[in-house]
């Protein structure tokens, strides 16, 4: 197939023709972006990974607004990220190239409600811009895509995880995890105080739908005399049984940590249905829905309380600007030795890297036997199951 070169970089191919991408050799001119949903430590990510490439290497590090959007849009939404550029985002939450969880370019949402492919639109702003690869800094969703864009149109990719959820396999720990954390366990140092004032229940809803580390690790920082998470389904008696037991000792109040995607036993009636938007039902949150289970069963003054995006906001703790700092310095030196294809990963308190295929394999959920659940338990947790 015959290719003519475009701008001295990029190649035009011909209609009806699917595009694979063609690097340019070396250009050193890499392509960074945010996708999935926010996180503290992101902005430490891209910091670090611009002043060694940038700043050390003298590649020219170039930014990627709004995820792979950045790249679909007309003009593109590109800037060059230089080490004076990135002064004073260490502590910074958010990013500051923005992110979506709406911009997948195999199932791109149309403003007439379809979806399409616009993936090898992505392959061509890659190429036409002269980017050697992409470093792509996300969840499991946005590394999937990077996986794709990879295997389908041959743009090299080198991942960095993000999750609060910690859910990502293959890493001990993602940044952001921490400091969700952090948030949770000061929510309910507080709820501490509210509930023994008034002898109430209390019930902290935080994130984790598939996955129950946040509630497990605040939980057990907090002081949480219940815990709920998705991986083990509850039976709401045992934790009715917790409040009663504890109110029989003089302790007339009870902390309850929900994850988002706890649930009752399967076959256990749920309670009403709460209203919703304009003339629509859905199911109350977790929380809501163990605290009428709860008030079904014993008769106790009970509140809620859902954390929400509380937890993805604010700066990152001193644990995420470390691990940040160490994967955006990981993801350049992947880079450097053309290890394409990889995600960097913290294994054993060492940071190293895994294939991206071997890292989405499988989500990290709580093991109902983690040694954690153990000392939980150990201590007079009740997980309801």
């Amino acid at each position: 197939m015959k290719r003519t070169p475009r701008n001295g970089t990029g190649w035009t191919i011909p209609n009806g023709v699917k595009l694979r991408y063609t690097a340019p050799m070396k250009s050193n001119r890499i392509g960074i972006l945010t996708g999935g949903g926010d996180a503290p430590g992101l902005n430490a990510v891209i910091r670090s990974a611009v002043k060694y490439g940038a700043g050390t290497l003298n590649w020219r590090m170039v930014g990627i607004e709004d995820a792979f959007n950045g790249l679909l849009e007309s003009p593109r939404r590109l800037r060059d990220l230089t080490p004076r550029s990135c002064q004073g985002l260490l502590h910074r939450g958010g990013t500051v190239l923005g992110t979506t969880n709406r911009g997948d370019p195999f199932s791109f949402p149309m403003s007439d409600g379809t979806a399409t492919d616009r993936s090898a639109e992505v392959a061509e702003a890659v190429q036409a811009e002269g980017l050697e690869g992409l470093i792509v800094i996300g969840g499991d969703g946005t590394q999937a895509i990077g996986l794709r864009l990879m295997d389908e149109h041959g743009i090299p990719v080198v991942g960095v995880p993000k999750t609060i959820d910690n859910d990502l396999n293959s890493t001990d720990f993602t940044f952001g995890f921490m400091s969700a954390v952090e948030t949770a366990t000061e929510a309910l140092d507080r709820l501490h105080t509210t509930a023994e004032s008034h002898d109430r229940v209390m019930l902290l809803e935080v994130m984790g739908r598939d996955a129950g580390w946040i509630a497990l690790w605040a939980g057990v920082a907090g002081g949480a005399d219940c815990i709920a998470i998705p991986e083990i389904p509850y039976d709401a008696d045992r934790f009715a049984a917790k409040i009663r037991d504890r109110r029989q000792k003089g302790r007339h109040f009870t902390i309850v940590v929900v994850a988002e995607g706890a649930a009752p036993h399967r076959g256990e009636r749920m309670p009403t249905h709460v209203p919703h938007g304009q003339g629509t039902l859905r199911k109350s949150g977790a929380a809501d829905t163990l605290a009428h289970l709860l008030t079904e069963r014993i008769d106790v003054e009970t509140r809620t309380t859902v954390l929400g995006h509380l937890q993805r906001g604010g700066s990152p703790v001193a644990y995420d600007r470390v691990i940040a700092t160490q994967f955006g310095v990981k993801a350049v030196e992947l880079i450097h030795r053309g290890r394409w294809g990889e995600m960097v990963c913290l294994s054993a308190g060492e940071v190293t890297s895994v294939p991206i295929r071997d890292a989405i394999a499988t989500y990290r959920t709580v093991d109902p036997t983690d040694p954690l659940i153990a000392a939980a338990r150990s201590v007079g947790i009740e997980f309801g199951g």
